[in-house]
This record gives structure tokens, sequence and C-alpha cells, in this order.
């Protein structure tokens, strides 16, 4: 069995006189250290937590895209075989965007998460028949 010994380099070593003082010194930092990493560690589960909650949501949305693509597919040809070429009555019947996209910081563990929510804005939609939820 091979063994391994781990050495302290010069570097890593605190240069320190050995008194009472000087240990209570050396406890408090090592008090002061092992706190900062208990912090460190609750902060990277809180993000890691996030980062979990935040991948569901896309897997789930994904999926569900996958299912209104096909709707929405089925639909344009269906329109497309029924009145031809769309997009002249549409560029000409839209002015501005009806869904837009507001953001804002979400403080996560003292990191600033951006966070993206889409509202709609703007009159129902002439095309379509269907009103805006305002």
């Amino acid at each position: 069995m091979q063994r391994t010994e781990f050495t302290m380099s010069g570097k890593d070593k605190i240069a320190i006189f050995p008194s009472p003082m000087a240990q209570t010194l050396m406890k408090a930092r090592l008090k002061g250290a092992q706190k900062g990493h208990s912090l460190l560690k609750k902060k990277a589960d809180a993000l890691s937590l996030r980062f979990r909650t935040v991948l569901k949501k896309i897997i789930e949305t994904k999926i569900m895209m996958g299912e209104v693509m096909k709707e929405a597919s089925f639909s344009l040809a269906e329109a497309k075989f029924a009145a031809g070429d769309l997009n002249h009555m549409v560029i000409q019947n839209v002015s501005k965007a009806q869904i837009k996209v507001r953001t804002r910081k979400d403080n996560v563990a003292g990191v600033a998460l951006p966070i993206f929510e889409d509202y709609q804005d703007g009159n129902d939609c002439k095309l379509t028949g269907n009103k805006s939820k305002e």
C-alpha cells in the first residue's frame, strides 16, 4: 500500500510566537474561518436550490412548448390552405408587440439574479378576435 504524506509549504505556515495571547488570536481566526465556510455553504445551497427550481420550470415549459408548436403549426397550415398567404395581412394589422418582457432583480443569498416576466400590453388582436387579459 502506498502512503502519501502531506507537508505544508513555507507559505502556508503562519509565523507566530507560542503564547496564550497568540492562542486566543488563532482560536478567533479559526472561528471566523469556520463561520465564513458555513455561510458560503448556505449560499451555495440556496443558489443550487434556486437553480433546480428554474431548471424544473424550463423543462416543463419546453415540454409544453412542444405541444403548443404542434398545434400552432397545424393551425397555420389550415389558415394558409383557407386564405393563402397571410404575411401581408399580419404585417399591416400589427403596429406594436402585445406581449412584452419585464425584468427585475431577485436577491438570493446576496447574489442578484435576473427574473424575466412576460405581460400583455396593447389592444385586442383584430386578426383572431382574442382580447388581451388586462
